[in-house]
């Protein structure tokens, strides 16, 4: 089955979307990280104009929920007065830029990001979803996050430029990457990228150019919360923050500096080790395993509830609960996904939320005692 049409667009903090607990405006953190002052100004603002809640995106964004139309423009001079607006619409809707969130200042990843920053003018005009990931560490981290233009390191030990969807990629230096990149982005324009509308899908039916034969280094380790050189590392279950609890853990751990990720996970620059609830704090929680997205009645699309019935079954394993069949929490395949429907699940054995389901009208009410029998 094909995938349900979702929206053709991101939202943005100067365009934000309508959802069921009011506008949802999204922060796009340069190089994925945000000054202390700005964090604590952004949970400030979250409370004050928005509902309080935050969450972290599987583009390394940060969205402020439940927004009031009357409070759009507040917010908006709130963010600017924090360093964290676009003066420019169209340059913040090019800024989907992914970074491996462990860069530091001046190696590859930095120096890269943040010429690619300088650049987003250069750039053709791409559809609205087409995102870039610079991962340029001493092995990718990010090749299961979603982007379409990657810098990556290369098996033979220098960086690649690799297209989604492609096996491989085209050697690059520091010094061409970004040359590189705005050269393969406007041949993806001039070939007709914008009807596919992402880079994997349009290279289904387009040959590459000669020259990609480069393959990619063997991924890393995942990231898991605890320590690492560049901080200590929390999560968030579906990646759903109260700002109260943020501010209070980034006041707490005296940290510098914040750090969001793909994961619902990020990084506190220079924290000391504090545990407060709401945030997960040990590699191997079960709630790392489980996808859910806002469903009912945050989110107009969805007939069910979603996150408290995840919870409950989070010892199942890798789960995916979505309210509807977009699956905007995770847009691929699941071990087990749970599908609300006219306030009940269908259950997709090894699927993607728009696949045949195994079984239908489950009751949400019996479903953690049920599930592990179906």
């Amino acid at each position: 089955m094909n995938r349900p049409a979702a929206k053709g667009w991101c939202p943005g903090a100067h365009r934000p979307m309508m959802s069921g607990d009011g506008l949802v405006v999204r922060v796009r953190p340069r190089l994925a990280r945000l000054s202390a002052r700005q964090a604590l100004g952004l949970c400030a603002a979250a409370s004050r104009f928005g509902s309080g809640i935050i969450d972290l995106t599987s583009r390394a964004n940060l969205q402020i929920r439940g927004v009031a139309e009357a409070n759009h423009e507040p917010l908006l001079q709130e963010l600017n007065a924090l360093g964290l607006l676009d003066a420019d619409p169209a340059l913040e809707g090019r800024r989907n830029i992914l970074v491996a969130p462990l860069w530091r200042d001046g190696d590859d990843t930095h120096r890269i990001a943040t010429a690619l920053l300088g650049r987003l003018a250069d750039l053709p005009e791409l559809p609205a979803k087409v995102g870039f990931a610079i991962d340029a560490g001493p092995a990718p981290v990010l090749p299961g996050a979603s982007a379409d233009f990657r810098i990556e390191r290369g098996a033979q030990g220098g960086l690649i430029l690799r297209p989604d969807g492609a096996p491989n990629g085209r050697p690059v230096t520091p010094q061409t990457a970004i040359d590189e990149l705005i050269a393969l982005a406007r041949w993806f324009a001039r070939t007709g990228g914008d009807a596919s509308r992402r880079m994997a899908a349009h290279l289904a039916a387009t040959p590459l150019p000669d020259g990609f034969d480069t393959p990619p280094a063997t991924a890393a380790a995942p990231l898991a919360p605890g320590p690492t050189a560049a901080g200590r590392v929390y999560g968030a279950a579906f990646g759903q923050i109260d700002a109260g609890d943020l501010a209070t853990l980034l006041r707490a751990t005296a940290a510098r500096a914040l750090r969001v990720t793909p994961w619902r996970l990020f990084v506190l620059e220079g924290a000391q080790s504090v545990d407060l609830p709401g945030f997960i704090t040990r590699p191997g929680d079960p709630l790392l395993d489980i996808d859910a997205c806002p469903g009912a009645p945050f989110c107009p699309s969805a007939s069910v509830e979603t996150r408290a019935l995840a919870r409950r079954l989070a010892a199942h394993g890798p789960l995916h609960v979505s309210g509807c069949a977009k699956g905007c929490a995770r847009p691929r395949t699941a071990p087990l996904t749970l599908v609300g429907r006219e306030g009940r699940f269908d259950l997709v054995k090894d699927g993607a939320p728009w696949d045949s389901p195994a079984r239908t009208g489950l009751d949400p009410a019996t479903l953690p005692d049920r599930l592990g029998d179906l």
